[in-house]
């Protein structure tokens, strides 16, 4: 008993270590994603509140700490900025996002949603990267950020370099110098970005107190925003809010994995996007940054002890404590020292190993990431998912095609081998073909099927499907089986089916795609097959 009660003290002392150094690496990390979505510093406090408390009690993940993270912070500044009129809109497209996360989770998606190809990611990221930096470029030479993304703080380089403000960008200099050569000792003591922000915070203060600051930041609860519920509202909401969805979900699942591999423990998918979307609903509501799985927030926890949802939980309440009475010092903050933060941020995120690497990595996944991460940075964040994806498809469409059809064998049949070595006929005569369809068959080489096979059936008298050795096949090469025994039957050839069963019998049987073949030309071995096309012959 002893025992039992010095392991729980334990385990709350070591939880109750974690949530607080999780609370320090979030604190500065939740302002500046606020700043970048567009939403406020105060907003993105509110959502590492909001979305780390729901997704560290309901969620599917015990040492997850959950908020704001930068590829939702860019998403949620591109909703502000191009798919809402309005405050309101913006947060019911939040809202609706969380209950998007919901429903996957609900039936039980959450697993499919990291089935996301991976070069769809990269490019993803990168993009998102390359979006704080050159966004944040602007409050890191002294300037207001610039509405209309990435390409207008780049038409607005030539006069901001003009009219720098000197002092902001030394904090700027100093908060990422600060970031970068933190000393290792010092870590775990104090994680290198709240080193920034104090050290920025201090100088812009103390000393180089000219450079634009955050200003007054509303302290307190927040009120709650009833979102726009007509229909063309969320119709309208809809595109964006699935995106958001996405993003935050493919988010979240790829930090468990990462805890997953730290703790060995084995996180529940679907549950974990309950949590989460419950959070981006409150988020939704109360006018925050929605929220997912933070990378930097969990590996903290952990290194620090977290292994339940105690720490989750007790991140959120500090981060709580601190915004009832934080907000007159936060207002005092510089905003290059916020972009200072951003720009590590966005450098990190970049996926260098796979831009570096790019002769060594096949063509087609280095062309998805690039239009993705083109799409993402020059376009829009919703279109670039959409467009990676189909171009992702595509791409394993090809390698399947080739795969699929290395498994296909077309081959005559000598009239001797079916009639016997010792029968009267042409010894060189080969009017049988064997078609035989190994492992998987899907839309993905249903043309080459249908354009390769083809003409090897017509050459025959009689074909044997071998379905023996297939695995599965789905309705698109169902149908191009159709195609190939009609085409035989138009040409006379007779069609002998062997070895149908399982899944493949299942998606034939469901199109009925072998009607039109006689019942006795279906067997189950080569010897009877052989004895059908001795007696068609």
């Amino acid at each position: 008993m002893c025992n039992s009660v010095n392991y729980d003290l334990l385990r709350l002392r070591d939880d109750t270590f974690g949530g607080l150094t999780a609370a320090v690496v979030a604190l500065p990390l939740s302002l500046a994603f606020g700043v970048a979505s567009g939403l406020g510093a105060i907003a993105g406090l509110y959502g590492a509140i909001a979305v780390g408390f729901f997704a560290a009690v309901f969620g599917g993940t015990k040492t997850q700490i959950s908020g704001p993270t930068a590829p939702l912070a860019v998403a949620m500044s591109v909703v502000v900025t191009s798919y809402a009129d309005s405050l309101t809109e913006a947060l019911t497209i939040a809202a609706l996002a969380g209950l998007i996360q919901i429903l996957l989770g609900s039936l039980r998606l959450g697993s499919f949603v990291a089935y996301t190809p991976y070069p769809v990611i990269s490019g993803f990221t990168t993009g998102v990267g390359a979006i704080i930096i050159l966004v944040q470029s602007l409050p890191f030479l002294g300037a207001p950020v610039a509405l209309g993304g990435p390409l207008a703080s780049v038409r607005r380089w030539p006069e901001v370099v003009s009219n720098i403000n000197l002092s902001a960008l030394i904090l700027a200099v100093v908060t990422v110098a600060v970031g970068v050569f933190w000393p290792p000792r010092l870590r775990k003591i104090l994680p290198p970005t709240v080193a920034a922000l104090v050290i920025g915070a201090l100088l812009g203060i103390v000393w180089l107190n000219d450079a634009p600051v955050i200003g007054e930041v509303p302290t307190g609860l927040p009120g709650i925003t009833m979102p726009a519920l007509s229909m063309a509202s969320v119709l309208g909401a809809l595109v964006p809010a699935v995106t958001i969805a996405l993003i935050g979900s493919i988010n979240s699942l790829l930090t468990a994995l990462i805890a997953d591999s730290m703790t060995h423990e084995n996180h529940d998918p679907n549950r974990e996007l309950i949590g989460v979307g419950l959070g981006n609903v409150l988020a939704g509501l109360i006018g925050a940054v929605p929220g997912a799985g933070a990378t930097t927030g969990t590996v903290a926890n952990i290194q620090a002890g977290g292994r339940s949802r105690v720490s989750g939980i007790l991140c959120a309440t500090i981060l709580l404590a601190l915004v009832l009475g934080l907000g007159r010092y936060v207002g005092m903050i510089p905003h290059a020292v916020l972009a200072g933060i951003l720009m590590k941020i966005g450098f990190d995120i970049l996926d260098r190993r796979f831009v570096v690497r790019f002769r060594h990595i096949q063509r087609e996944q280095f062309v998805v990431m690039m239009l993705t991460l083109g799409f993402t940075v020059f376009v829009d964040l919703v279109i670039a998912v959409a467009i990676g994806l189909i171009a992702a498809a595509m791409t394993s469409a090809r390698q399947f095609e080739r795969l699929e059809m290395d498994s296909v064998v077309s081959v005559p049949l000598l009239d001797s081998i079916i009639f016997g070595m010792d029968a009267d006929i042409d010894p060189f005569a080969a009017r049988v073909g064997l078609v035989s369809l190994r492992g998987t068959f899907t839309v993905a080489s249903s043309r080459k099927l249908i354009t390769t096979i083809g003409l090897d059936i017509r050459d025959h008298e009689v074909v044997i499907l071998d379905f023996s050795k297939t695995v599965y096949m789905d309705d698109s090469a169902a149908l191009v089986v159709e195609r190939l025994v009609t085409a035989a039957q138009g040409q006379g050839t007779e069609c002998i089916v062997m070895g149908l069963a399982g899944l493949p019998a299942t998606s034939l049987q469901a199109l009925d795609v072998l009607r039109t073949v006689p019942e006795d030309h279906f067997v189950e071995t080569m010897d009877e097959a052989k004895g059908v096309a001795r007696r068609l012959l």
